[in-house]
């Protein structure tokens, strides 16, 4: 992206998590209890839990929560039967967007997301139509305090990271999602803290957007981000920093 960090939706997305504690809650022990069903509770042999646990961690998700969803995944505890449902399509000015979502209803759920996509000028699209824009990789992004970048990026490339880059004040590494999981021990046997490490969907091209189609789409973001069901949201927008704040 021009001028500001690619990862710019992320941190969006991660201040206004920090704004809507009770949902996030929600929708982190949805996603565990789902990662619980299907790979089991150890999170040593389930990569898809320890992601979920560590986008606990990094919300302050309460542990009795977070155990509490781990026993509905493993059948102690009645939850919902929840299934989960990709959606694709295209926002203002054209901008790509893909929507994890997990639910109980698909037919409310899926009405639910085309009418946000129609209400803020976009159009939800079929299977595929911009899955391929985007590529799975690995991101950790680590305050720059108190580390030498030389050295610091030295230590993550050699543990297999693919990109690494300064940027406000923070680093963001980027990864293989094969090489995640190596890269981020080296973090943990290094004590270095995170404040993002996840797999995510990274767009290989982005689309500028300004006045009237930037209002809308960062409008768009928000409304799918608020919705219960939907957990991810993956989108190719570049626009100017004083909008995104």
């Amino acid at each position: 992206m021009s001028g500001h960090s690619k990862w710019a939706n992320i941190k969006h997305k991660k201040g206004k998590m920090d704004a809507v504690r009770g949902q996030v809650t929600t929708k982190i022990g949805r996603e565990i209890t789902i990662a619980v069903r299907i790979g089991g509770s150890d999170p040593t042999g389930n990569m898809r839990l320890k992601l979920a646990l560590q986008k606990a961690r990094e919300n302050n998700v309460p542990k009795e929560n977070i155990q509490r969803a781990i026993q509905k995944g493993a059948g102690a505890l009645e939850g919902s039967n929840y299934e989960e449902i990709n959606y694709e399509g295209y926002g203002p000015g054209g901008v790509a967007i893909m929507v994890e979502a997990m639910t109980d209803n698909r037919n409310r759920t899926a009405a639910d997301v085309r009418h946000l996509f129609s209400k803020f000028g976009g159009n939800l699209g079929e299977s595929g139509c911009v899955s391929w824009m985007f590529k799975q990789k690995g991101l950790f992004i680590v305050e720059q305090d108190g580390l030498d970048e030389e050295e610091f990026m030295l230590l993550v490339l050699e543990a297999g990271a693919e990109d690494f880059e300064a940027v406000d004040e923070q680093f963001e590494i980027t990864t293989a999602p094969d090489d995640f999981e190596k890269v981020q021990e080296t973090l943990e046997k290094n004590n270095v803290k995170t404040v993002v490490a996840r797999i995510t969907m990274v767009p290989e091209t982005t689309t500028s957007l300004l006045g009237d189609e930037s209002v809308k789409m960062m409008k768009l973001m928000d409304a799918l981000e608020d919705h219960d069901d939907i957990q991810e949201v993956y989108t190719n927008f570049d626009i100017p920093e004083d909008i995104e704040d």
